[in-house]
Formats: C-alpha cells, sequence, structure tokens
C-alpha cells in the first residue's frame, strides 16, 4: 500500500499496521490481505463478491478487521459479506470504508452485510466511511445492513460518517428474537453539496426484545439529510427512537421517525430535533477567547462524540 492508503486504513479502522487475529483488508475490488484464526474463519464465496465470516461457538474476546480501501478513480463495486457469530460468542467486528478519487469518474462502494446472531451471542460493530481526493469526481458509498438476533443476543452497532462522501443511501434492518437487544449510534455529517439519507426498520418480534436507535448529526452549507426510522414492536418488548440534529447555513434536514404496536405490552418511544447551535452557547465560548468559528466546531465536535 501506498502512504495515501495507508491514511485511509488508519481513518476507517484505526489500523496503523496489520492487525492481530483475524482479518479481511480489501483494496480496489481485490483481497489486498486476509488471516484466519482457530476460532474465526474467513471464506471467500463462491457465487458472488464477497466473503463469509464464521465465529465458532463460545468465542470470546476476539475481533474482526474488514475495511475496504478504493483508491483508483471510477471504480464500481458491491461487496457480499455474511457474518455467522455462534452461541455465546463475545466479539468485536470493524468495517468500513475509504475512498480516495482524483479522477473525474465516480467511486462507489455498496456493502451488503448480513449478521446472524446467534443465542445469547454478543456482537460489538464499528463501521466508518470517509472520503477525500482532489478530483471531480464523487465519492458514493450505499452500506446496507441487514440483522437476525436470536434469543437472548446483543448487538451494538456503531457508524459514523464525518467527511467526504458525497451521496450516501445507509439502509439497516434487523428483527429480533426473545429476549434480543439492539443498540445503534450513528454519527453523521455532511457539508457542501452533500446528500445522505439513513433509512432503520427493526421489527421486534420477541418477547422482552428492545431496541435503542440514537442518531446525532450536523447538515452545513447545502447538504441535504433525510433520516427515516420504523419500529415495529410485534410482542412484549421495548423500543426507542431519538434523532438529533444541528442545522446550519442553507442546509435541509428531514426527520421521519414511526412506530407502530401490534402489542398490548409493546412500549415504544420517538423523538427528533433539528435546530441550530444556540446562540448562548456561541457566547459563552467566545467569552473563553474563542473565534465564532472556532466556537461552532468546538460545538459540533462535543455534539457527534
Amino acid at each position: 500500500m501506498n502512504t495515501i492508503e495507508k491514511n485511509m486504513l488508519a481513518e476507517i479502522a484505526d489500523l496503523h499496521e496489520i492487525p492481530e487475529g483475524a482479518y479481511n483488508i480489501r483494496r480496489n475490488g481485490e483481497a489486498e490481505a486476509r488471516n484466519t484464526t482457530a476460532n474465526i474463519d474467513i471464506v471467500p464465496k463462491a457465487d458472488e463478491d464477497g466473503i463469509d465470516i464464521i465465529i465458532a461457538p463460545g468465542t470470546k474476546r476476539e475481533s474482526v478487521h474488514i475495511p475496504v480501501i478504493l483508491s483508483q478513480s471510477g471504480l464500481t463495486e458491491t461487496v457480499y459479506n455474511d457474518f455467522f457469530i455462534g452461541e455465546g460468542a463475545d466479539v468485536t467486528i470493524i468495517a468500513g470504508c475509504g475512498i480516495y478519487n482524483c479522477g473525474d469518474d465516480n467511486s462507489e462502494h455498496s456493502g451488503i452485510h448480513t449478521f446472524h446472531v446467534g443465542k445469547n451471542a454478543k456482537v460489538r460493530y464499528v463501521e466508518k466511511h470517509y472520503g477525500e481526493g482532489d478530483g471531480n469526481g464523487q465519492n458514493v458509498m450505499n452500506p446496507t445492513t441487514v440483522i437476525e438476533v436470536d434469543e437472548g443476543g446483543y448487538m451494538e452497532m456503531e457508524t459514523t460518517q464525518i467527511k467526504g462522501v458525497d451521496s450516501t443511501l445507509r439502509k439497516t434492518s434487523a428483527v429480533l428474537a426473545a429476549d434480543a437487544t439492539l443498540v445503534i449510534h450513528e454519527k453523521l455529517m455532511t457539508h457542501g453539496q452533500q446528500i445522505a439519507e439513513t433509512d432503520f426498520t427493526v421489527d421486534m418480534n420477541g418477547a422482552g426484545s428492545s431496541v435503542n436507535l440514537v442518531s446525532r448529526s450536523v447538515a452545513r452549507e447545502e447538504s441535504q439529510q433525510v433520516f427515516r426510522s420504523v419500529i415495529n414492536g410485534n410482542n412484549a418488548c421495548t423500543g426507542h427512537s431519538e434523532c438529533d440534529a444541528i442545522i446550519m447555513d442553507s442546509a435541509s434536514v428531514a426527520a421521519i421517525p414511526e412506530i407502530t404496536a401490534h402489542h398490548v405490552d409493546a412500549s415504544l418511544i420517538h423523538e427528533a430535533a433539528i435546530g441550530k447551535i444556540a446562540g448562548e452557547q456561541l457566547i459563552k465560548l467566545m467569552t473563553l477567547g474563542l473565534t465564532e468559528q472556532e466556537a461552532e466546531e468546538q460545538i459540533v465536535s462535543g455534539f457527534l462524540k
């Protein structure tokens, strides 16, 4: 890898060298490096582009890195990755995509990730998207995440996109069995003419299942954001959806939350708030010696933590 690609790898996966444990590093449409362990196997798919990540039951304190880098302008790819997390496992999965586009053609990565979380298994999934480059072509990322959590399973999903992605449609759907838990934290920032759509759908089918969905976003300049969330309580369950957005300049933000109860013991809440940075916050920081721009950056940074 060249210096640019190494920097991209650090941005999306916090990797400054080849990691320990299981990993699959994809570069410009091909596998750059791969490693498996006694408990985690990574198998290329035979019928489509992508891999199967198979985590043995009872696996503890192990991690999997599966970053993707596109540094070739005009490259378009769709990748299908399936994760099979065995019963009682407790693992961390770090994904993400970085695009460096210095040409006139669009570069696009569409990743379809399907998670099969076994009974009483626990998964922390971290996904970062990042783009840069001095070309006229756009950086396009369209991640799709499909989640199935078995009885007593737990999945925590952290998604971050804060720079350089011109267009994105982020779709996540989940089905939860009895006593299953899903926690999602989204952080998103757009600027310029960027467009970002987020679409969450969660079906809580099992008794005692729960979901907590929290989105924080900042829209600057003339960018556009749309947030949609649909939570269906199909049994005795608890669900919470929260969307908070800061709007700046001439940006546009739409929040469209939807909750539906199909069971008398389904307890569902949604919250949505869109607003500008409060003037008193700016004034307070400026009295400490910051310029207005520096104060705005401090507020935005704290909001997205």
